[in-house]
């Protein structure tokens, strides 16, 4: 900045002119900076609110009206109609936004071409003044000299709000918006303010551009300009504090660089920056620092940490009480008068299988949904209408299924964070204090995390993502913490510490609520239990009541029924094997799913995958359909390596998969969704077929030329069976075919694929009604935990008590000794 003040007082008008070109344009790029690289949120049309800040300060300088009160007036303008475009816009997201704030620019262009009394029109506004400065500055020199000033003040106002409390919440709410509301913070709220700031110093910039030019006319602010001001932020490094400017400086002196190539100026301009962002996708700055040496490595000091004294609250928790709590969506109740409640100092799981609603019961009672009947007490106060940020501030925490931590931050800065419940403050003052960080650490040594602190949360191992996950939910000092699934791919050692922390939690006093697959983690350390099935509480009480519930029995693994006969004839002994599986592994990202899972499927065999809520049995499934790439291992479908193969080519091959959830295609025709399954047949039987198919499923031939969208979910998932018959498969991979499904329609749906194993057809199958699925498989695997613990015949499996085991745990109570230090 020294340089420029320099250049400023020494350089000739040209130099003095791109300077201040620089600067404005920095400035600007700075406000865009906030909305993109801090809060997410991308915006073509800035020029508008330059175009408000130049005509503000033009009419105002024309009437008389100091620098020092216009330019600040501009801004304040400025910031006061970003605030208003903020909420409309808030309600798109990505291009949508995109194209409101285009829409944004042209009106404003419109308007200053029609409001001719105040902005002349198309002819301007001429002979605006420039202003003398102490020292005699005057004229370009000066405005240039006040360009730097703001460019310089503006930089450090960015590193201010990107370091501190603003910065940090518009940094959650960008990386997950859901996560952002479970701590408090207000997503509308932060979204506005970063619209407002942005629009202010884009403003005050364009004001001083009038100053510069001292005629403006709507032409002097083309939509073009926009896209050079986000430019200069995605060349120079969205979200870093120099980013903008040295974006600037490419964007603005570039061009200049080049003017001897004339008319071919712009097409080179493009084509290097093409290249820039081909180079440094990350931006100029971003590029530089992969070069840094990275920081002193800090782990968590626990130092003399309680958990206890922590968590400890001057109100007396009395937990939460759920009282007749349902939902419908679409018609269908996801939730029915549901009642039960979770107390201080005790650990209540609820439980139930597949399509249960579960994680619906979660987000109602955090208030992610609105229940349509029903209350929520949150220590004996009605919380029912509350929104999520709401409920975060007295004292409702929680972790999710997936994990939903902030993955630009770092670990640290994720616990932090959270300890605010959503008050911010004021944007200057420090991120924390020491004793806020040393409290952190303690809650991150607490649930077992040992690494870099400053680690940003996305290159976090799974596990670590988990345990740091609980951290940022007990930073709040919950009085009720919900528990989403966090066993969900931790090995058996991590399974047990989790365990270990949860009891911890709950002998210093806190209220968890606990949904978890992990049957024997359940059994274990849940003092009480609520078990639901297709939205309804089907039973509750102590584990050991649960395991011997016939209800709960039936809702986890069906009903054994006559309803579809025995095979007609067995698959010949010698039936050569069409899918091998050795040795696979796969998963989601950091998250390890299967590990060594090796089988193997005869021609005309009908085998059963079977196991618990998150055992691996779907992730199996679309490792095999190509769905997922495997992480290690090999697929051999007759003969033919298919591991690699992306998943399109794998159908074509022959291996058909009906996924979880029906998937078909609701806006076309019953017709289009089956002549889709037989997209890859080049063949004239597809009709023939079609009729064929359609006399399996006559309740489809009502609705051929129906939308499908339109199905009942029974409807819905015979069409997705019929749909992959007609791509004629040699082996047919279902992948939980009767969720959801009332016990008639199942029934139904199995008695077709009986018939289809009966005429010779090859089927894989993973259910959840698994009494069910061994009474029409021949052979059947057990899977726990991503590794197959059983292969045995069906009716083996049956017999085996290891089999419900797997399902239903085993209540083993544990004493809460050897547990995590809770003070």
């Amino acid at each position: 900045m020294a340089g420029s003040l320099w250049l400023v007082a020494t350089g000739e008008d040209y130099t003095i002119f791109i300077i201040a070109l620089v600067a404005l344009t920095a400035v600007a790029g700075i406000g865009l900076n906030v909305l993109t690289g801090l809060s997410g949120q991308v915006s073509f049309g800035h020029v508008g609110f330059y175009s408000i800040g130049a005509y503000a300060v033009g009419v105002l300088a024309l009437k008389g009206v100091s620098l020092w009160i216009a330019v600040p007036v501009a801004g304040i303008v400025a910031a006061a109609l970003g605030s208003l475009l903020a909420l409309p816009a808030l309600r798109v997201s990505g291009p949508y936004l995109g194209m409101m704030t285009i829409a944004f620019a042209f009106i404003v262009e419109h308007v200053t071409i029609e409001w001719r009394q105040l902005t002349g029109g198309q002819n301007g506004l001429i002979g605006i003044p420039q202003p003398t400065l102490v020292g005699g500055l005057s004229g370009e020199r000066a405005i240039a000299f006040l360009a730097v000033i703001l460019c310089a003040v503006s930089l450090i106002f960015f590193r201010l709000i990107a370091a501190g409390r603003w910065g940090k919440a518009m940094i959650a709410v960008r990386d997950s918006e859901i996560a952002a509301a479970s701590i408090g913070l207000s997503v509308t709220r932060i979204k506005t303010l970063a619209f407002t700031i942005s629009a202010l110093l884009t403003g005050m910039a364009g004001g001083i551009f009038a100053l510069l030019l001292t005629f403006i006319a709507p032409s002097a602010f083309p939509f073009s300009q926009s896209i050079l001001f986000l430019l200069s932020v995605i060349v120079g490094g969205a979200g870093w504090t120099l980013g903008p400017l040295i974006g600037a400086g490419v964007t603005v002196v570039l061009p200049e660089l080049i003017s001897w190539l004339a008319e071919y100026r712009l097409l080179a301009f493009s084509a290097l920056l093409l290249i820039v962002l081909w180079l440094a996708p990350e931006g100029i700055i971003g590029a530089l620092a992969r070069f840094l040496p990275p920081g002193k490595s800090q782990r968590p000091n626990a130092g003399n940490f309680s958990i206890a004294l922590f968590l400890a609250r001057p109100d007396h928790s009395r937990g939460l009480e759920v009282r007749r709590l349902s939902i419908s969506f679409g018609g269908i109740m996801a939730a029915q008068a549901i009642d039960f409640s979770a107390r201080a100092s005790r650990i209540t799981g609820l439980i139930g299988p597949n399509g249960a609603g579960k994680t619906t019961v979660l987000n109602l009672v955090s208030g992610f949904y609105s229940p349509d009947h029903g209350d929520i007490l949150l220590d004996g106060h009605d919380v029912t209408r509350m929104s999520p940020e709401q409920l975060a501030r007295r004292g409702m925490a929680r972790t999710y299924q997936t994990t939903q931590l902030f993955s630009s931050l770092s670990v640290i800065d994720n616990v932090l964070i959270a300890m605010r419940r959503g008050r911010l403050g004021v944007p200057w003052l420090g991120f924390a204090n020491s004793i806020e960080r040393a409290q952190a650490e303690g809650l991150l040594a607490f649930v077992g995390y040992d690494g870099d602190l400053g680690t940003r949360a996305g290159a976090l191992a799974h596990v670590d993502r988990r345990l740091v996950e609980i951290a940022r939910a007990l930073a709040m000092r919950p009085s009720v913490l919900l528990l989403d699934e966090p066993a969900a791919g931790l090995d058996s050692r991590d399974k047990a510490h989790l365990g270990l922390v949860l009891q911890a939690l709950s002998a210093a006093g806190l209220a968890v609520l606990l949904v978890e697959h992990d049957m024997p983690l359940v059994m274990e350390i849940c003092d009480s239990l609520i078990v639901l099935d297709a939205g309804c509480k089907i039973a509750s009480g102590k584990p050991a009541d649960i395991v011997s519930n016939s209800r709960v029995r039936a809702a986890y693994l069906g009903t054994q029924t006559t309803a579809f006969g025995k095979r007609k004839a067995l698959p010949p002994a010698d039936q050569p094997v069409i899918l091998k599986v050795d040795h696979l592994g796969a998963g989601y990202g950091s998250l390890d799913v299967l590990h060594d899972v090796s089988f193997s499927v005869g021609a005309g065999e009908m085998i059963a995958i079977l196991g618990s809520n998150g055992a691996g049995k779907s992730t199996t499934m679309r490792a095999l359909s190509g769905l997922n790439s495997p992480k290690e291992g090999h697929i051999t479908f007759n003969g033919q390596a298919i591991a690699n193969k992306p998943a399109h080519e794998i159908v074509r091959c022959g291996l058909v998969l009906v996924p979880e959830g029906r998937q078909i295609f609701p806006e076309l025709s019953v017709a289009d969704n089956l002549r889709l399954g037989a997209y890859c047949r080049k063949d004239d039987r597809i009709e023939a077929d079609m009729a064929a198919v359609l006399a399996r499923f006559p309740r489809l031939s009502d609705r051929i030329n129906g939308r499908a969208g339109l199905l009942s979910g029974g409807e819905a998932q015979m069409l997705a069976v019929a749909r992959a018959l007609m791509g004629r498969p040699r082996l047919l991979l279902l992948d939980e075919p009767s969720l959801g499904l009332a016990p008639r329609i199942v029934e139904g749906l199995y008695g077709v694929l009986g018939q289809l194993r009966d005429d010779g057809m090859t089927i894989l199958i993973v259910d959840q009604m698994a009494h069910m699925a061994l009474q029409l498989a021949d052979r059947g695997y057990l899977i726990s935990n991503g590794r197959i613990i059983r292969q045995a015949t069906a009716s083996a499996l049956l017999d085996d008590p290891s089999f419900e085991a797997v399902y239903l745990g085993q209540h083993t109570p544990s004493p809460h000794g050897n547990l995590p230090d809770a003070g």
